[in-house]
């Protein structure tokens, strides 16, 4: 599961790949030491943050949070990010895992 409950919200690892034809999810995938990452792509190129300013976009859409509410802690320049969602971590996560449940692989 790519989603974690931390005191302030839930923690997301998820694996971008930007300049991709599309904005969307590719499911999960697990790295070499089993640890699970969602996986995203977007259309933004890699430049002046505009991949990371349109993952954070599309996550707000898809889950329908306010963007203010993610925030990217870590991998601002590399592939890999870990994003904390802020809110009710119970809740966020049910909200997540049932998302996540609902997409296709």
């Amino acid at each position: 599961m790519p989603f974690e409950a931390v005191n302030k919200g839930v923690r997301v690892r998820l694996r971008l790949t930007p300049g991709a034809s599309a904005d969307g999810f590719r499911g999960v995938a697990a790295d070499q030491k089993g640890v699970a990452w969602l996986t995203a792509t977007v259309t933004a190129v890699p430049e002046d943050g505009r991949a990371n300013k349109a993952l954070i976009r599309l996550l707000a859409k898809q889950w329908r949070i306010a963007k203010s509410s993610i925030q990217l802690t870590s991998g601002q320049t590399d592939r890999r990010k870990i994003l904390l969602v802020e809110g009710d971590p119970a809740t966020l996560l049910a909200d997540l895992t049932r998302w996540l449940e609902r997409q296709d692989p």
